[in-house]
């Protein structure tokens, strides 16, 4: 019972979080509050952005919970007003927003789902319609299966998609960098930043479409990146794409990869800060390590290259020449 009671009271942390920060900025003592509830437990980040998923999603949703029974709005709050803070509905009290939210968690349509995974997190979900989603870490997808299409979108992250085949209900992934369309095949989609999108095919064929260029149609072992205004398209070898995918089974591969490349890598799976002094940034790294032994890697590259690492205060880690010049 006791852990019953710990993880309402959990969600309902989370909950007051997602409408505090639905409704404007944090104090300074708010921030400080946040970031100590959300180091105290990685479960408290990934639902967190859980609820910050549902909140978004709330205004297309109500009118079903409200059919529903599920949630009951006044006619006064259903009013618009001048200079409410984006979303309408948020409560004016944080319980009254946090009951709302929770609403939406235990009442949205089947067709609807929010996954997220946290920093070191990786999920495998199955999806409505059978579709299967491996989930690398810090990556959040809202689906919506509600329509005639099955829509996917994906704010940030990585994830490799076995998509269910069905020609009559088109499968389409957006991203801030473009959107891809399939209909039933197998590839991968790393969401690096609004304005970076790498799509790698395995089996069937993908339409990419970058935002503001024209849609490039991929086959099995291709892969395209698109790199702010820069789109580029190559094969892959059988190697080479069992490399790009090897973070599915919690691994890195790195060949001649730059070091200041590398250890990005690890800082984005880690959700840490990695200096890299320029004057090493550009030294090689090869070899296959693990995503989760940050530690093992460290301690590796100070053993076969001219490097050291040492941690600030602030938990950062600063990679920097052996000998300090």
């Amino acid at each position: 019972m006791n852990a019953l009671r710990d993880d309402s009271r959990r969600e309902d942390q989370a909950a007051l979080w997602a409408a505090k920060l639905d409704g404007g900025s944090l104090s300074g003592t708010d921030r400080a509050d946040l970031d100590a509830w959300l180091a105290r437990d990685p479960q408290n980040r990934t639902l967190l952005t859980q609820y910050c998923q549902f909140s978004a999603d709330l205004e297309e949703q109500l009118p079903l919970l409200v059919a529903a029974g599920a949630a009951v709005i006044s006619a006064e709050d259903a009013r618009p007003r001048r200079h409410r803070h984006r979303r309408w509905w948020i409560a004016s009290t944080l319980a009254a927003a946090a009951a709302i939210v929770i609403a939406v968690y235990q009442f949205q349509p089947a067709a609807v789902r929010n996954v997220a995974t946290s920093v070191a997190e990786r999920q495998t979900v199955k999806l409505q319609d059978g579709s299967v989603v491996d989930l690398n870490a810090r990556t959040s997808l809202a689906v919506d299966f509600s329509g005639r299409e099955r829509h996917v979108r994906m704010a940030e992250g990585e994830a490799f998609f076995t998509v269910a085949k069905d020609k009559s209900q088109p499968f389409i992934i957006e991203t801030p960098a473009g959107a891809v369309r399939v209909t039933g095949t197998v590839f991968d989609v790393h969401a690096e930043s609004p304005e970076n999108l790498t799509v790698t095919v395995v089996e069937g064929s993908v339409q990419v479409n970058p935002t503001g260029a024209a849609a490039w149609s991929l086959k099995p072992n291709e892969q395209l990146t698109v790199a702010s205004t820069r789109i580029s398209c190559h094969h892959l070898d059988a190697t080479q794409l069992e490399n790009e995918l090897a973070w599915r089974h919690g691994e890195a591969v790195f060949d001649g990869t730059s070091l200041r490349e590398a250890l990005a890598q690890f800082a984005y799976y880690h959700g840490c800060s990695i200096i890299t002094a320029p004057s090493v940034a550009s030294l090689r790294v090869s070899g296959r390590y693990r995503l989760d032994d940050l530690d093992g890697f460290l301690a590796d590259i100070t053993s076969v290259m001219p490097v050291r690492t040492s941690r600030e205060a602030s938990g950062a880690v600063v990679v920097t020449p052996r000998t300090g010049s």
